[in-house]
């Protein structure tokens, strides 16, 4: 393709940062730089703790593990998001709850929370679509009213803010991806926020394999042992090398791909007014918007087919989004959903992802809006 989906972006400071790391003799995790990624996201969004991990999949699984989800146990939740946010629940043997998303934002529909709320709901698991936040004031005061907790999925909200606060940071915990096809990369990683200091001990220990290791190494114990359950959720020192230029650079990464977000929104307002796609919505409580993703919405399955292979035919690479979760394999056997589920059935039949990504150039977005442009002239 000449022009991909994405592609990674390089600071030039990676390089420099693994050399340093390799050099000072400690590719393990929780090294040098890992503390410092851990700092510089803590002081930056005010989290009370931030932990690495290897994955936005395995920070999902740590959540449910520190949310206590046991066999039985339903997480409400949209079927419109990844498998990572379900399996979490289903690996504890929880059972995934799925509602309705939203017209607009395409997240869950807080309003239909409280319908799907039983005697087994122990969580509720919002999950913030292509980086805007669900509506967390209402969701907060459904989890404080029924006593649920409330654990967010931020995998592509990483620097966004629903009413001036850091997505991930407004539930008892949050997870965040840094995947390569994120807006601040570490190749395959993630992290898990910690907003209450009641889970922190236990998510050291979780992380750890199980042990009190991070105790150990801070001193606090003269040797360290099996004492929960875990798995071995750290990344090594060379990822978090790389992912510490990157967030040294994030603001300028979130001000570029915002500045290409901006200019398709502009460029395919016309082909919206003639009733021919719809563009993304950005709810007014999204005070900062990161840029993450630019998606347009078509009238029917059969449009978004052949735009997709009319943009590969010229060289460009779009893609669909999600299968629902509720109609996939594993969805009909481990989960269950309420409602009519028509919104999300909707959103997966007609959503188009275009090319972003930092080195995109600008005639590149040309061609690409360009390219759209012909395909409805055509029609």
């Amino acid at each position: 393709m000449r022009i991909p989906f994405n592609k990674p972006h390089l600071t030039l400071k990676e390089l420099s940062y693994i050399k340093d790391a390799h050099s000072r003799g400690m590719l393990a995790g929780d090294g040098f730089y890992t503390k410092k990624c851990h700092e510089w996201i803590e002081n930056n969004l005010e989290i009370k703790k931030v932990l690495l991990t290897h994955s936005g999949t395995g920070a999902l699984e740590m959540m449910t593990i520190l949310s206590d989800i046991n066999k039985g146990d339903e997480v409400i939740m949209p079927s419109f998001t990844f498998s990572s946010t379900a399996n979490a629940v289903v690996l504890r043997g929880g059972v995934p709850v799925f509602i309705d998303i939203r017209s607009d934002t395409l997240n869950m529909d807080e309003d239909l929370i409280e319908k799907a709320i039983t005697k087994k709901t122990k969580a509720i698991l919002p999950v913030h679509y292509a980086g805007v936040g669900c509506e967390m004031d209402k969701i907060m005061q459904i989890a404080k009213e029924y006593n649920l907790l409330v654990i967010e999925d931020a995998a592509q909200a990483f620097l966004s803010k629903y009413k001036n606060r850091y997505l991930g940071t407004i539930g008892q915990m949050g997870a965040i991806s840094l995947h390569e096809t994120k807006n601040i990369i570490s190749g395959e990683g993630g992290a898990i926020f910690i907003n209450d200091k009641k889970f922190i001990k236990r998510a050291e220990i979780i992380r750890e394999k199980g042990t009190n290791r991070s105790e150990f190494l801070r001193g606090q114990v003269n040797k360290y042992t099996w004492v929960d359950i875990g798995s071995s959720y750290l990344p090594g020192e060379i990822i978090a090398a790389f992912l510490y230029a990157q967030l040294e650079k994030s603001k300028e990464i979130t001000k570029k791909r915002l500045r290409i977000w901006k200019k398709y929104y502009k460029s395919l307002e016309g082909l919206e007014k003639k009733g021919f796609l719809r563009r993304p919505i950005i709810s007014d409580s999204c005070s900062e918007y990161n840029g993450h993703m630019f998606y347009l919405l078509l009238n029917d399955l059969e449009t978004r087919t052949r735009l997709i292979e009319f943009l590969k035919d010229k060289g460009i690479l779009s893609v669909f989004h999600y299968i629902p979760l509720h109609s996939s394999l594993a969805g009909k056997k481990y989960t269950k959903y309420v409602g009519d589920m028509k919104i999300t059935n909707k959103t997966s039949d007609t959503l188009v992802r275009l090319p972003l990504f930092y080195d995109i150039l600008d005639e590149e977005i040309e061609e690409i809006i360009f390219s759209i442009e012909q395909f409805f002239k055509k029609k």
